[in-house]
């Protein structure tokens, strides 16, 4: 519990404007950085060209400057670095996918069929496009998602991180899971 108010304290300093905040805050605070990370890649192709720690800098370069930002606590502030590492990862793979289509250039057609390790790369973009429409319906469920989906956070720890009970998160992962399958079904490419 400690760390937790520390971190808390860290973050409104921060906020307040202590430039020295920043500093005292990040040594606490990566090794979880770096585990989010590794429970994003978890989910993605083999042989990522991104490393945990490539995922964590590009985040905080995303989130960068921080003093924008006004986190409420511990848990909100791993919410926010957990979406920004989601959305550096589907940045990455949206421009790999582009370079791999010829990066704008006019596509060469070729017979056969697109080559089955595209697919990841597409499916991970359709799907941080459908996170965030579900953001914007039901921020709650989308945190569900991103908690569970990308952090690997059992239900119970969903609840805790959210704040919420357990059958809360359970209905929300439900129906988030439903809502994003019907929209990935749809997509144009029908995938």
């Amino acid at each position: 519990m400690p760390e937790r108010r520390d971190i808390t304290a860290l973050l409104h300093a921060h906020a307040a404007g202590d430039g020295d905040a920043l500093a005292d805050l990040m040594p606490q605070v990566y090794d979880e950085l770096r585990r989010i990370a590794r429970g994003r890649l978890r989910h993605e192709r083999d042989g990522h060209s991104l490393s945990p720690t490539e995922v964590v800098h590009e985040a905080f370069l995303e989130l960068n400057p921080l003093d924008r930002l006004r986190f409420e606590h511990r848990s909100h502030f791993y919410a926010i670095a957990s979406r920004a590492m989601r959305n550096v990862l589907v940045d990455h793979a949206a421009r790999r996918n582009a370079a791999k289509r010829g990066g704008g250039e006019a596509p060469i057609t070729l017979d056969g069929a697109v080559p089955d390790h595209a697919r990841p790369l597409d499916e991970l973009v359709a799907l941080g496009r459908a996170l965030d429409r579900l953001h914007q319906l039901d921020e709650r469920q989308a945190r569900v998602v991103e908690c569970r989906f990308f952090r690997g956070l059992s239900l119970a720890e969903t609840a805790q991180a959210l704040g919420i009970s357990e059958a809360s998160v359970s209905r929300d992962w439900t129906f988030a899971r439903a809502w994003l399958h019907s929209q990935l079904a749809e997509s144009p490419d029908g995938r």
